[in-house]
């Protein structure tokens, strides 16, 4: 970690066309390859306090702890998770209260990744977009299963219903049930989204990858371009992009990319010089020449040499 030239990230958030007050938070450290979206869990009184403990108590046991990747991601967000419980319990006005948060952590290479609710993280590489986090929701399971297809997942009447969440009950950092960890590889030439449901519920992952695809050396601006595409598809919640490039990569549909490939569709080899077809043919002519003549040149000897007599 620690070499912000491996990758660059740009983000964009928004309340919405709908909500009154942004729940989201993020975080987004290039220097240490570490970034987090926060989702305040809506309709929940401290939504937004939730999210921004959340944030707080993760940059701080991140930035201070040791242990391997996952160790770390794994206490990090458990810490969150008993400090939001414990001032949900003694404060009557936060009762209830608690977020849904997606976070990644570069390391060697990798991305480690932990997960708790329905925010998500994406992966595009050549072209194609992955989903690496599972919704845990009745919904999310029934698409992740195929019951469900994208499409009827992203309108089904119980879409922003959790099972899993950080803050309504204590929890260890390696409980069953709780935190899902996933590892990635991170090429150089691949890129990742983070992003909270207000985002994924209205833009297919196909609208998503199209979006990004057009990166060309500004992650703020896809950041800012997916939101803008999500309330424009309705903009019915909070809605937070965290877009993180890895060096080399460049979107298929970006202008440098075009320009590369239309340089390339209009280069030719140099055509060869055009055989000269006679010459082969002079060359033959002249060497037949040669010998016929040295051949009568021989007749013409040997008679002077030897008269005819009648």
């Amino acid at each position: 970690m620690g070499v912000a030239a491996q990758w660059r990230s740009g983000v964009a958030t928004d309340t919405g066309l709908v909500r009154t007050t942004n729940e989201d938070r993020y975080w987004a450290d290039d220097g240490n390859g570490i970034f987090l979206v926060v989702d305040g869990v809506g309709g929940r009184t401290g939504g937004d306090i939730a999210a921004e403990t959340a944030v707080e108590t993760i940059r701080r046991e991140l930035l201070d702890a040791k242990g391997s990747a996952e160790e770390r991601v794994r206490r990090a967000i458990a810490l969150a998770n008993n400090r939001i419980y414990e001032m949900a319990r003694d404060s009557e006005g936060l009762r209830g209260m608690a977020c849904v948060l997606t976070l990644a952590l570069i390391d060697d290479g990798h991305i480690v990744i932990g997960h708790v609710g329905d925010s998500r993280l994406y992966l595009i590489w050549h072209g194609a977009i992955r989903k690496l986090t599972s919704d845990h929701s009745p919904v999310g399971e029934g698409e992740d299963s195929g019951e469900l297809t994208e499409e009827q997942a992203m309108l089904h009447p119980r879409r922003n219903e959790v099972f899993r969440d950080v803050g309504t009950r204590p929890h260890g950092a390696g409980d069953d049930g709780f935190i899902e960890v996933r590892h990635c590889r991170f090429k150089p030439d691949a890129a990742f989204l983070l992003c909270s449901d207000g985002l994924s519920d209205l833009l297919p992952s196909a609208a998503i990858r199209d979006i990004v695809e057009r990166y060309d050396g500004d992650p703020a601006r896809v950041a800012r371009e997916l939101v803008e595409a999500s309330n424009e598809a309705g903009g019915k919640d909070n809605i937070t992009a965290l877009f993180v490039a890895g060096s080399e990569f460049r979107g298929r549909g970006s202008a440098g990319m075009l320009d590369v490939r239309a340089r390339h569709s209009t280069t030719r080899m140099r055509p060869a010089p055009a055989r000269n077809l006679a010459s082969p043919a002079r060359f033959l002519t002249g060497r037949a020449a040669f010998l016929l003549y040295g051949v009568l040149l021989g007749i013409l000897i040997w008679a002077v040499l030897h008269p005819w007599k009648g």
